[in-house]
């Protein structure tokens, strides 16, 4: 949509441990990243590094910014740039702050802030995964194009965002979130616990007979473990993103049933696909019961793994068929089988979302000029 657009626009990857910013023209980079470490207790050294790290990239640039565009993690009300409390990781937040108008005034610049995985999913519709996967169905013939994605970040917590046909989802309370709903593991318990940097930290502590365990901090080490490549218990390992699989795919398929659309997964621990994703495929295939004693699929879509090449064959062709058209003597040629499926981030999770929004960004812009 904006791949060849002229206007640039400047970028914030608003980690829990540093800022990084950047600008985007047409959809790619066009400065170096800019990073400075992250003061998530202090609001004024906060505000003071965003501003200075912004005015950073304006310098390198040739031309003006069209606007500031970037995402946080959480709920906030971000068509008015207001978090009306603190972030998880930003406890300064405390109380309020009007962010986006703070930032307004110090560059003259429309700005737009929005929720990550919203913007990632955005990204990932409008130049990724959607856009990729539907080029190869016509490459293989196939005869169903799809409009809707559902993005799932698996990292340090659990995050949702869809994107239909080109437009993404904001909720009246900029509140669509999937952290809270019910786990596999209790329904008074939220999902991020059991989908979560902290929960695949905890499967392996609860399971592993390794005494560095509790030295662990990142999902990437218990990776390696499983992968062989770091000494430590392979088989708790290897267990622990099996049972993180099977908490993402009961979450995921609760938000599949509504939504209806292509999954894609991005953040740090779904780079652990090929340990988590059979246990995440087993529940989202899952069966489910009435009280007659009927069987139904958990998801009433057929959910396929993209990445694999047997699969993907099978979810291209889908079960196709001729019906007659009634006093006509024509036949039409119809698809009868529902299906979805879920694949990778084709971007990279910081990319998918700084495109995002940059488009984002664009779109408003041309939306208020029309």
């Amino acid at each position: 949509m904006y791949n060849k657009d002229p206007r640039t626009v400047i970028t914030l990857d608003a980690g829990g441990t540093h800022f990084r910013f950047s600008a985007m023209r047409g959809c790619e980079a066009v400065t170096d990243t800019f990073e400075l470490p992250t003061h998530p207790d202090d609001l004024k050294r906060l505000l003071e590094d965003l501003r200075s790290g912004f005015q950073h990239v304006i310098d390198q640039l040739s031309e003006k910014p069209v606007a500031i565009s970037f995402a946080f993690p959480g709920p906030a009300d971000y068509p008015n740039g207001v978090f009306p409390s603190r972030l998880t990781n930003f406890p300064c937040f405390e109380g309020g702050v009007a962010l986006g108008a703070y930032l307004e005034a110090q560059f003259g610049l429309p700005v737009f802030i929005n929720n990550d995985a919203d913007l990632f999913t955005y990204g990932e519709a409008l130049a990724g995964a959607l856009p990729a996967l539907n080029g190869k169905i016509r490459e293989a013939g196939g005869v169903k194009e799809y409009r809707n994605l559902i993005g799932f970040i698996l990292g340090t917590g659990f995050g949702i965002g869809v994107t239909s046909r080109e437009q993404m989802y904001v909720g009246d309370n900029c509140c669509s979130e999937i952290y809270c709903s019910p786990s596999l593991w209790g329904r008074t318990l939220i999902a991020e616990e059991g989908v979560s940097l902290r929960a695949v930290l905890r499967y392996y502590r609860e399971a592993a007979n390794d005494a560095r365990a509790a030295e662990y901090h990142d999902s990437y080490d218990i990776y390696r473990i499983a992968d062989g490549e770091l000494e430590g218990d392979t088989e708790a390992a290897r267990h622990a993103f099996s049972r993180f699989g099977e908490a993402a795919g009961y979450a995921i398929a609760q938000a599949a049933c509504i939504l209806d659309g292509i999954i894609v997964l991005g953040g740090g621990v779904s780079k652990a696909a090929k340990f988590y994703m059979p246990a995440l495929l087993r529940e989202v295939r899952a069966e489910m019961h009435t009280l007659g004693g009927s069987a139904l699929p958990r998801v009433p879509s057929y959910i396929y793994d993209l990445g694999n090449p047997e699969e993907f064959g099978q979810f291209v062709n889908g079960q196709t068929k001729e019906i007659e058209v009634f006093g006509t003597g024509k036949r039409v040629r119809i698809d009868t089988q529902r299906r979805l499926g879920i694949t990778l981030s084709q971007l990279g999770t910081s990319r998918a979302t700084a495109i995002g929004a940059y488009c984002f960004a664009l779109h408003a812009l041309d939306e208020l000029r029309a």
